[in-house]
């Protein structure tokens, strides 16, 4: 047990945002820009797209899981805040290789945990072969195809929430 918190500190020290820049270039980060985009021309809904390199030790201390600290980001990027209750987070832990999807209660309440696994199963396939952009443009696919069914957009599509990708 020790030695995993060990491993895991390691993991979060020496993870810089270099690392991302590798698996997400520029031009990767615009790509996911441009699907969420398109995306949200379909629906009402509003998809983000975060990563962050690591974790501050004091969190890695704490056991702190990329679920937790998903949570945290939905809040800070105001994924809540949305109209109808349909903001989407993917989250992208990359020291630890561990993303999480995080929907509001609006959308939620209509695809459920099991159509967010699904999701996620798909996602990290992709990821365990490190197509990383794949996974996440694939994930934002998915979603978009949930959310156009259920919030369908109306001749008053407003963005309310940016659509660029976020490195904390």
């Amino acid at each position: 047990m020790v030695a995993n918190l060990f491993r895991r500190l390691f993991r979060h020290l020496f993870t810089t945002p270099i690392a991302i820049k590798r698996c997400f270039p520029k031009a990767a980060m615009q790509r996911i820009e441009a699907a969420i985009a398109s995306s949200e021309a379909a629906h009402l809904g509003e998809i983000r797209f975060a990563i962050e390199p690591n974790l501050p030790v004091l969190d890695i201390l704490k056991r702190k899981s990329a679920q937790q600290r998903a949570v945290e980001v939905f809040s800070q990027l105001r994924l809540w805040d949305t109209e109808q209750n349909n903001g989407v987070l993917i989250y992208l832990l990359f020291a630890d290789r561990d993303f999480e999807i995080l929907a509001d209660r609006g959308i939620h309440r209509h695809i459920g945990q099991n159509g967010w696994a699904g999701i996620s199963h798909e996602m990290e396939a992709l990821f365990r072969q490190g197509q990383f952009e794949a996974g996440i443009l694939h994930g934002i696919t998915q979603i978009s195809i949930l959310l156009t069914q259920q919030y369908p957009a109306t001749t008053i599509n407003h963005d309310e929430l940016p659509n660029a990708p976020v490195i904390i």
